[in-house]
């Protein structure tokens, strides 16, 4: 049966359906006519799936990074970063980076991040000389780090498939964010060292920067403090950092307007009526895998074969690199995470730590075809067809790679700090 839903999904994934609507009718095809399930149960789970507690968080972190993105956050971190390494070789490069490194702290969303930090940034390293290609591949690998440092809603999901706490999955992104966001500075260093500098800011001007950006940067400390302290949970935190968005915008920025934040909330709505949509239609799919085995039968396999941890997590990361190619890492999660789960759990690999691997290989759909939304998003930005931004970021796709491998090898990064958090 498994089979026969993978081949009918890739029929309409390649028909251009939206990617709920392909999870929805090919898993709920065979659920029904082949496994001869009533639609009761099917909706049922799909409604057990999206009303989960936990998932309350995801359109209040969204909802947050918003409101932020409106009320001059965003650019008071760029200028920040600008002061203290702009006159760096490819300053405004790794300015973006470190930016996009601290918009992820409280914000929800990849692409709100992209477009928050990279509509500030990239028409600068454009009027610098920045290759236009160059800046929209950066600003793409770069919102990989929305999906590591916590917040995230890829955190969020993959507690909620899993069952494992949000706060071991939050910890568990901190030292592999902050990896790929040291790897990505080495590799904007090296590849624009022929750049012309910018001037060093003096200690004053950094001083300035760092009160008028001082207000966000607390954002992550709320959000953070709250849930490890033991005083909120994820959701509570999530309102909470919600709130401190809304009083930053109106009462400290000034910036926040009522049409603002109205749109804010419609652009709430839309990206948690995809993200849920598709959550609802995923669980169709879940429902195939329970009645047919299929991870017990998985998990048989693995290791009657004696297949290493290591060799496992190798076909992990091929596999997630291959459907990242094709669909976003949502659905990727939802299609990988219930079967190699169990497999997991079985070679006793941390559930932790399996989270930041198939993040890693997930995440680098952002910039590779057909789908590439990061690529697309960045290029929204400055105007540019995103088919001239592939050939470098091919670049930090083999990046990518190399980063992701390593998190197969250095488990630690992942797993030492939910432990010693817990």
């Amino acid at each position: 049966m498994v089979p026969v839903v993978i081949g009918l999904s890739l029929v309409l994934l390649f028909l251009s359906l939206p990617i709920f609507l392909v999870f929805g009718i090919g898993s709920s095809a065979v659920a029904t006519q082949g496994l001869n399930l009533p639609w009761s149960t099917l909706i049922q789970v799909a409604f057990g799936a999206v009303t989960k507690q936990v998932l309350l968080a995801i359109p209040l972190f969204v909802f947050a990074g918003l409101v932020m993105l409106r009320s001059g956050v965003a650019r008071r971190l760029v200028d920040f970063a600008m002061a203290l390494v702009g006159h760096w070789p490819g300053g405004l490069g790794v300015a973006m980076v470190i930016t996009m490194g601290f918009f992820a702290a409280f914000c929800g969303s990849i692409l709100a991040a992209i477009t928050a930090v990279g509509s500030i940034m990239m028409p600068q390293m454009l009027r610098k000389g920045y290759s236009a290609p160059f800046t929209v591949a950066l600003a793409a690998a770069a919102g990989l780090l929305e999906a590591l440092i916590p917040p995230s809603n890829a955190a969020i999901i993959y507690s909620a498939l899993t069952g494992v706490p949000v706060s071991d999955t939050f910890a568990a992104g901190v030292f592999p964010g902050l990896t790929l966001l040291v790897i990505l500075v080495i590799v904007v260093v090296i590849r624009c060292r022929h750049m012309e500098r910018e001037k060093r800011a003096t200690l004053a001007h950094r001083l300035s920067t760092f009160r008028e950006a001082l207000p966000g940067l607390l954002t992550p400390v709320i959000i953070l403090g709250g849930i490890y302290s033991g005083l909120l949970t994820p959701s509570e935190t999530a309102a909470v950092a919600s709130i401190w968005a809304i009083f930053l915008g109106f009462t400290i920025h000034r910036e926040l307007t009522y049409k603002t934040l109205w749109q804010s909330l419609q652009g709430t709505a839309v990206t948690t009526a995809v993200i849920f949509s598709i959550i609802a239609m995923a669980t169709f799919l879940s429902v195939v895998l329970t009645y047919t085995q299929a991870p017990q039968k998985l998990t048989t396999f693995f290791v009657e074969y004696g297949v290493t941890p290591i060799m496992f997590l190798f076909v992990v990361g091929v596999i997630c690199l291959i459907l990242g190619t094709f669909v976003e890492i949502v659905p990727v999660f939802y299609l990988t995470v219930p079967v190699f789960m169990a497999v997991a759990i079985s070679l006793d690999i941390p559930l932790t730590h399996l989270y930041i691997v198939f993040t890693a290989f997930a995440g680098l759909g952002l910039l590779t075809p057909p789908v590439c939304v990061g690529l697309y998003t960045a290029s929204s930005v400055i105007n540019l067809s995103a088919d001239r931004a592939f050939g470098n970021a091919l670049m930090f796709v083999a990046v990518g790679i190399v980063y992701a491998v390593l998190m197969i090898f250095l488990p630690g990064l992942a797993t030492w700090l939910p432990g010693v958090l817990r």
